[in-house]
């Protein structure tokens, strides 16, 4: 018999995933070579841009764990661990092949390779099918403990642990783990906090077994503590970032400073940070799906096949675009350097963000069909591949 799916998960999935390709447009149709987050060149619009998505991957990560966690109504703990470890390395090499040759770049020369969140997430999948073994509060207290401490280890760096160092790099600390011959393998998704966070998703699976209005309570408290808990302790200014926030400019600027968090690897503060209105989002949505939201659960539902699609579009798009503009369109299929990564920009590319913005809701409603359609088909059909799609 099919599991009942919660609505609120894939609902806060869904604005997630929506949102997730707001930053993925950006980064193809953006202006290359500022920064988001350097708050001496960019616009505060541009900060918000970028910053309004970080809540995505933390979502992505926590509700991993959470449906792990529910998938025990219909599977033994074996069952699980199997499931979540071949599913795990089905997503490495979903990451490592698919999404970047046929989505990302374009070509099959692997001369710069991303390990990026598909990466990570069938790294924690595959740690994961071993935790499921352990009682969920012990999982849930190793969740948090390293979430909470991870960040005394910043200091680490893989260049003072000889060769030990690209395996340094792979637990927690974003860099470059092979180059030869013109050849680069960068880690962008330190392995450490996610699994945490996968950790700590799954514990929180346990309270979608409680009554609603309890679990409701417990939902609202939570995020109100993890968010107080972001807002003083940032305000401390000591421990839980490696970067410090700053005066800057101005009023606005300086806020900005303080929510400028760290994601790579994801600092307490970050996780605080999107955390926390993660955890409100799940107590709001925990009631009767608004009809103008019933679109979003779409996405929700087809999470990895909205992933791949998503990015290929976006590509792609950016190739019309530049053969429209340009005439030509071979940087589109140039290997990058790291710093220009995902693609080599053409001369005086990039567009305004009200530009982006039109882009992005074009990518997001030309999706809707195509993942309506799976969403559809995964209801009707049981075949084992679709859990892996």
């Amino acid at each position: 018999m099919r599991a009942l799916r919660l609505e609120s998960i894939d609902l806060l999935r869904g604005v997630a995933m929506i949102l997730m390709a707001l930053d993925h447009t950006r980064d193809f149709l953006g202006v290359p070579g500022i920064s988001p987050t350097d708050l001496s060149r960019a616009s505060a619009g541009l900060f918000f841009a970028r910053w309004i998505t970080h809540i995505c991957a933390p979502v992505f990560f926590l509700l991993t764990g959470t449906a792990a966690c529910l998938a025990l109504r219909h599977k033994s703990k074996s069952e699980l661990s199997r499931f979540l470890f071949t599913r795990g390395v089905w997503l490495i090499f979903l990451d490592v092949v698919v999404v970047r040759c046929f989505a990302m770049q374009f070509n099959f020369d692997y001369h710069v390779t991303m390990l990026v969140v598909l990466w990570a997430l069938g790294w924690e999948m595959i740690v994961l099918s071993l935790l499921v073994h352990l009682p969920k509060p012990v999982v849930t207290v190793f969740g948090v403990v390293m979430i909470v401490g991870h960040n005394l280890f910043d200091g680490l760096q893989p260049s003072r642990l000889g060769w030990f160092g690209p395996a340094w790099n792979v637990l927690h600390v974003p860099g470059t783990i092979f180059s030869s011959n013109g050849h680069v393998v960068f880690v962008a998704y330190p392995l450490i906090p996610w699994v945490a966070v996968t950790a700590v998703g799954y514990g929180l699976g346990q309270v979608f077994d409680w009554p609603r209005e309890r679990r409701r309570v417990f939902l609202l408290l939570l995020g109100i503590r993890i968010t107080a808990a972001f807002a003083i302790l940032r305000g401390m200014n000591v421990y839980g970032d490696p970067a410090r926030w700053t005066s800057q400019k101005s009023v606005a600027f300086t806020m900005l400073s303080y929510l400028n968090t760290t994601k790579y690897p994801p600092s307490l503060f970050f996780l605080l940070m999107t955390l926390g209105p993660a955890m409100l989002l799940l107590w709001a949505f925990d009631r009767e799906t608004p009809r103008c939201l019933r679109p979003v659960l779409i996405f929700g539902r087809v999470p990895l096949f909205y992933f791949v699609l998503h990015l290929a579009l976006i590509h792609l798009l950016a190739v019309l675009v530049c053969y429209a503009r340009y005439g030509q369109v071979h940087w589109m299929f140039e290997s990058p350097t790291l710093g220009q990564y995902p693609f080599t920009p053409p001369p005086g590319w990039g567009f305004s963000l009200p530009v982006v913005y039109f882009a992005w809701a074009v990518v997001v409603i030309a999706l809707y069909p195509l993942c309506a359609w799976f969403s559809a088909l995964k209801q009707r059909r049981t075949d084992p591949w679709l859990s892996y799609l």
